[in-house]
């Protein structure tokens, strides 16, 4: 019996046959190994809440005024009153300047005020003189009018005294010297009146001229009178500028920095003066606290909103809890921040202007804020919140998120998600888009 042998070419084909079954047992393990099996996981769904925003900040301190102190007038520092560390209350003398050409002015203004005066009691003595001419005018003036009067009834006794002498004469009772002497004598008393009417006028003329030097002399006085006012208001800026000699205390407060010396030329003359101050003083019995909030908290800070307040120079202390006092209202355009003020009492000088602390500002109006467990939302390696979206399909979205307030039990989600979305709580797992999960009942 003859036994079948296999060739070479149905070696080669039982070999290829036993690979070929070899790579797909090895395949279909290896998709089996890949494809991704179905996890059972729990949900949960964003919640809305009513929260309380804060806001975690740098503070700094500052007085509650800080003054800077300039020489307005020119000239060499004589004496200085307080140095730094010095306590100084409003009006007090911190340093004198030496100022001789000004008080010279002040000298030569006083003796021009001196010689006005008496121009104005001369004025016056005019005036009163003026005043007596017009006096003596009007009762010239009355006199002549009275005069005039006594004439007008001379004249009429006269007039009549001639008519009826003419009367008598025309019928032949008196001679005719009679009416000669009664027409003299009415003539007369006619040349008295035209006399007296003259001398009425030349009066009223005199009462004219005795007014206009009246009024004359007023006006002079009046001149004077200003002259002397205008002096006096020079005297008295020339006084100012003499009491600028003089650095006086502008608030109640501490001398911080002082920046002259005895002998220091100080004011317009000196360039260096006007860049460094002479004194600084500030008030540091009640301070600022200055917080700069960015713009993405800043529309929700209000007056009387809650701040907190640590400083690392008072580890171990309790922290100061006070209201916002104020806020500006607008951003700063280089920061973009807007910036904030808390006043506190620091009668014991605890706090000193210049440190640095950190600030906590809650607010006090609640707002509606997307939530979620803090262990629902995933952070990659370069700090990116993102959570893992389950659909009614139970089917796994990567979903990328943007987070607000974050009380260490749960997160805002300030965009990425509604309200009413499931996603994947706690879970060891990473999940990929469109993974399919079992959800467990919560």
């Amino acid at each position: 019996m003859t036994r079948w042998r296999p060739s070479t070419f149905g070696y080669a084909l039982l070999a290829g046959g036993f690979l070929c079954c070899g790579c797909a047992r090895d395949a279909a393990v290896t998709t089996e190994r890949n494809a991704p099996r179905t996890v059972a996981v729990k949900t949960v769904a964003v919640a809305q809440s009513e929260v309380q925003r804060t806001t975690m900040q740098p503070a700094s301190v500052h007085p509650l005024f800080r003054s800077e102190l300039r020489a307005r007038a020119t000239g060499f520092v004589t004496k200085i009153n307080a140095d730094i560390g010095d306590i100084v209350k409003a009006g007090d003398p911190l340093a004198v300047i030496d100022v001789p050409e000004l008080e010279k002015q002040h000298e030569i203004i006083q003796a021009r005020i001196k010689r006005l005066q008496a121009e104005e009691k001369r004025d016056q003595s005019g005036v009163r003189l003026a005043q007596a001419r017009v006096e003596s005018a009007r009762a010239s003036l009355e006199e002549a009018k009275s005069n005039l009067s006594s004439a007008d009834a001379s004249l009429a006794a006269a007039e009549s005294e001639f008519n009826r002498t003419q009367d008598l004469v025309q019928r032949g009772s008196l001679q005719d010297r009679m009416l000669d002497e009664s027409r003299q004598k009415r003539d007369s008393q006619k040349a008295v009146k035209q006399s007296l009417s003259s001398a009425i006028d030349s009066a009223a003329a005199e009462v004219g001229v005795a007014q206009a030097q009246l009024d004359a002399a007023r006006s002079d006085l009046d001149a004077a009178v200003a002259e002397t006012e205008i002096a006096r208001r020079q005297l008295e800026e020339m006084e100012v500028q003499i009491e600028f000699a003089t650095i006086r205390a502008p608030i109640d407060g501490i001398v911080t920095q002082r920046g002259i010396e005895p002998g220091d030329l100080v004011g317009k003359s000196s360039e260096s003066s006007q860049d460094r101050p002479l004194f600084i003083v500030s008030q540091t019995d009640r301070l600022r606290i200055k917080i700069p909030v960015p713009e993405t908290d800043a529309a929700g800070i209000n007056p009387g909103d809650q701040v907190t307040l640590t400083f690392p120079s008072f580890t171990g202390e309790p922290p100061i809890v006070l209201p916002v006092t104020r806020r500006s209202g607008s951003l700063d355009p280089s920061t973009r921040t807007m910036m904030v003020e808390v006043e506190m009492d620091n009668h014991d000088g605890k706090l000193l202007p210049g440190m640095f602390g950190q600030a906590t500002i809650t607010q006090l109006a609640k707002v509606a804020a997307n939530m979620l467990p803090a262990r629902a939302i995933r952070f990659s390696e370069d700090g990116k919140a993102y959570v893992y979206v389950v659909s009614s399909e139970d089917t796994v979205s990567v979903a990328d998120v943007s987070t607000g307030i974050d009380n260490g039990h749960s997160i805002e989600v300030v965009s990425g998600l509604e309200p009413g979305q499931v996603v994947i709580d706690a879970h060891l797992k990473r999940f990929v888009d469109g993974q399919k999960v079992v959800v467990l009942a919560n």
